[in-house]
């Protein structure tokens, strides 16, 4: 007798890796976070690297972030490696797993939003101008050894890229647009209470910057580039 349990169930829904939508870019950047991280973790807890490892964070803070002192250097002209490099090295190192978790978190979330809509060589495009323009507002506005580290200038760059996805949705829905800046509007509200809190945190000028140039990169980024977008703007007059 015919048993349909023998056969497979071919109407059933299939198991689909939640990481497979996520865009590749997105999962090496994370990756290469979450492995510098492990590295510093680890580290910190002796089970690798011996005695020196507890260092290694703010080690790497130090040979790789990004500071208002290397944004002088190279106004004044340093065109060394090791000084360049900093725009954009700073950003998988994090001051601790708490900050580094979230970071990543909401790389994958947004990164999976924009990569889906976005080429994945305009995503990574999008990366760097993002994280390259966050640590130029932020040696441009401070002085001192202060370090910028961490995903946030490109994460923040991402919601830009993502509210401007949702910018011409709305426009072209017949919507009010000023409804996609509800997330950079709650994140700012957020900054504001932690710094009523906690005392003010100066990357937050970095974050902007990225959310900024984010924003005004995806006109060109996003499929049909500048073209779509005058469209939109002719359809408007």
């Amino acid at each position: 007798m015919h048993d349909p349990r023998n056969e497979d169930d071919r109407d059933g829904p299939a198991f689909e890796s939640p990481f497979n939508a996520v865009p590749p870019v997105i999962l090496a950047v994370a990756a290469l976070a979450a492995l510098i991280e492990a590295a510093f973790s680890l580290g910190a807890s002796g089970l690798v690297g011996g005695p020196g490892a507890v260092g290694w964070r703010l080690a790497a803070a130090r040979d790789y972030g990004f500071s208002p002192l290397v944004f002088d250097q190279i106004l004044l002209g340093d065109t060394s490696l090791s000084m360049w490099q900093r725009l954009v090295t700073y950003a998988p190192i994090h001051g601790s797993f708490t900050q580094a978790l979230f970071g990543i978190a909401l790389l994958l979330a947004l990164g999976k939003f924009v990569g889906e809509v976005f080429h994945w060589g305009a995503t990574l495009i999008l990366l760097m101008l993002t994280t390259v323009a966050g640590a130029l507002a932020f040696g441009a506005v401070f002085d001192g050894p202060i370090a910028l580290i961490g995903l946030y200038p490109a994460t923040y760059g991402l919601i830009g890229a993502f509210t401007y996805l949702l910018w011409t949705r709305l426009g072209a829905d017949g919507g009010n647009r000023l409804m996609a800046f509800r997330l950079i509007g709650v994140l700012m509200g957020l900054q504001l209470v932690f710094t009523l809190l906690f005392g003010s945190n100066p990357t937050w000028v970095a974050d902007v910057a990225g959310f900024a140039a984010g924003f005004a990169a995806s006109i060109l980024l996003a499929p049909g580039g500048w073209t779509a977008f005058l469209d939109r703007m002719r359809r408007r007059t």
